[in-house]
């Protein structure tokens, strides 16, 4: 949840580290800082609040150095406060640590080390960790800062991403990770190098990258990384260049990132399909699978695990597996799989959606579900990431770095992924004819463009945004296909505007919501004209009677739901499996609308973060 950017090497580490923390902001966070090895001592500048702050007490206090690490951190222990703000320093000052986690036995920890005469300066379960690493810098490690840090850390519980900087060893930083607190990425550059919590922070730097694995830790100095498990074997490095555009990380010509990231979903959804389908003969390769057609027709059930908004794409995914490919689908918040000791079986394959690939409740279903012996695959959209790296078959997204918290192109990215899944499983176990699946890759490169002229029609919510953006509470309502878009269009609204919205299955109203309904209450009808179309109709009509002001979400062409609903929005007919794809456009350029006519922080929303890597 929190960013870390560290570097070694020749040039001044401050504006490096300033610019790889600011290129991390959309991680969310309440206070930064950074510590620089200078003139023989370890100097510590942090602030609360934005990164700003930050920035103007170093050119107010200025600091230069070689090698440093900074940090922006949302709070876990201890209030956002200067002294609660990493990096953290030892007592002795001859260290200093950030830190991704929680130290799930600090208490005892800082209880231990307190009886021994240390005194701490923050509240943070961090600080247990560098206090720690000062104590066996002096006990067993002889001043080592790598071996101090492993001792240290073989006490620690929980899961962590933790770097260090010593002013013995000036020439260095060591970085480990344990369990699932977040990625750790080296960067290689040319006579430096740089360690990272998140590719973006310094892909501008170097595109050559290592990611630690769980219970590895390494030595970092300008000539490359050294990498050992935490039981002490050496691990050869595995060396990856990135491909990412750094300038795709600016907002451009858009006003915030979500809006820039709306608007790329033409291209992220072709990017998503590019190379993965022979339209002609209607096939869909996906050789990260590693899936035979003995395999595929072996599955039993396909558990899908995810959360908010990956939720709501693996919902409208289970229709698409299901009907196509014609195997059970369970969804299942991926928080709460674990806790439930949940049923897994031979032929039983789980499937994690995660964009930033480094969901901390994500991760953790999928540990438990190779503990019970399930295939793991994932959907992911951060290549190299901890959960693509574990599975035994991937799919990536293809969508590109997503900054905007509230995510948009990942989404709609996701649920492309799981079609060509379900026409890849469909493929392999037999399930469609030829002319079936040359049907659905046709629909498919058709999907696009249709995407394209829906965003050109999206400045036309702006007034609609105006009409609605004082409502305190929103209703929006889906069947089949769109329910799930219903829940997806609800989560944008709540989380950027901060207006109350609940997502409902339409034929579940009469069954509770209806009693909410007046003319305080608007209600988002998704009736596109599809399967279940007069059922939507029925609904709009039973809001209207109640005083609700209906938006009706309709397809091109459409003069009978004008007479109907108050306010409509329309889309391009669409194929029905990827009308979600389409109809889910609105819903975000509308939450985006109105959050911006609030004044809200769109690309930040308070109390969320991008990457949710402490439970």
């Amino acid at each position: 949840m929190c960013g870390i950017v560290g570097y070694v090497g020749p040039r001044n580490a401050p504006p490096i580290i300033l610019d790889g923390l600011g290129r991390l902001e959309y991680r969310g966070y309440d206070s930064a800082g950074l510590a620089v090895w200078a003139h023989g001592a370890l100097v510590v500048r942090r602030d609360v609040g934005k990164l700003a702050n930050l920035r103007q007490r170093v050119e107010a206090s200025p600091v230069t150095g070689q090698v440093g690490i900074g940090h922006t951190r949302w709070a876990t222990h201890g209030a956002p406060a200067e002294r609660n703000a990493h990096p953290h320093l030892s007592m002795d000052g001859e260290f200093v640590v950030v830190h991704n986690g929680i130290v799930e036995n600090y208490r005892e920890l800082r209880d231990e080390l307190t009886s021994e005469g240390v005194r701490f300066d923050s509240d943070t379960d961090t600080e247990v960790i560098v206090q720690l690493i000062a104590r066996f810098a002096q006990d067993g490690a002889h001043g080592d800062v790598t071996e101090a840090t492993r001792r240290a850390v073989s006490l620690l519980r929980g899961a962590h991403a933790i770097v260090v900087l010593s002013r013995s060893q000036p020439d260095r930083l060591v970085a480990t990770r344990i369990g699932n607190a977040g990625g750790v990425a080296l960067g290689l550059g040319d006579g430096e190098t740089f360690i990272a919590s998140d590719i973006p922070a310094i892909i501008e730097q170097t595109r050559r990258m290592v990611f630690l694995e769980s219970h590895q830790l390494a030595t970092l100095t300008a000539g490359g990384c050294s990498i050992q498990t935490l039981d002490g074997v050496p691990v050869s490095p595995n060396v990856q260049t990135i491909g990412w555009d750094p300038v795709s990380a600016a907002r451009g010509e858009y006003s915030h990132f979500m809006e820039k990231e709306i608007f790329e979903q033409a291209r992220s959804i072709t990017d998503t399909i590019r190379g993965r389908v022979d339209f002609e003969r209607g096939e869909v390769t996906l050789p990260g699978l590693h899936l035979s057609p003995e395999e595929a027709r072996s599955i039993r059930r396909i558990v899908t695990v995810a959360c908010g908004t990956s939720y709501y794409s693996a919902l409208v995914g289970k229709f698409f597996i299901e009907q196509l490919a014609r195997l059970n689908v369970e969804v299942d918040y991926a928080s709460e799989f674990r806790y439930r000791n949940p049923i897994l079986e031979p032929g039983d394959t789980v499937l994690a959606i995660t964009q930033s690939g480094e969901t901390v409740d994500t991760l953790a279903a999928m540990d438990e579900a190779r503990g019970k012996g399930a295939r793991l695959w994932s959907i992911v959209n951060a290549i190299g990431s901890q959960a693509m790296r574990v599975s035994d078959g991937f799919i990536t997204m293809n969508a590109g770095p997503e900054i905007g918290v509230a995510s948009t192109k990942a989404f709609t990215a996701s649920i492309v992924a799981q079609y060509l899944l379900a026409l890849y499983l469909a493929q392999r176990r037999g399930t469609l004819t030829e002319a079936e699946r040359r049907a659905h890759t046709h629909d498919l490169a058709r999907l696009p463009d249709l995407v394209g002229q829906t965003l050109e029609r999206l400045p036309e919510l702006t007034p609609l945004a105006a009409q609605f953006h004082t409502a305190t509470n929103f209703l929006y309502l889906g069947r089949g296909l769109n329910y799930p878009i219903a829940l997806e269009g609800a989560l944008k609204l709540k989380e950027i505007s901060y207006i109350h919205a609940e997502g409902y299955p339409a034929g579940e109203m009469k069954h509770g919501p209806i009693a909410l309904l007046d003319e305080h209450m608007p209600v988002l009808a998704i009736a596109l004209q599809d399967a279940v179309y007069d059922k939507m109709i029925s609904q709009i009509e039973q809001a209207k009677a109640r005083g609700a002001t209906v938006i009706a979400l309709a397809t091109d062409g459409d003069e009978f739901i004008r007479a109907k609903a108050d306010y409509v929005i329309a889309i391009p007919a669409v194929p029905p499996l990827l009308a979600p794809v389409l109809a889910v456009l609105p819903l975000q350029m509308l939450a985006y609308a109105i959050a911006v006519r609030r004044g809200a922080d769109v690309d930040q929303p308070r109390n969320l973060a991008k990457s949710v890597t402490v439970e």
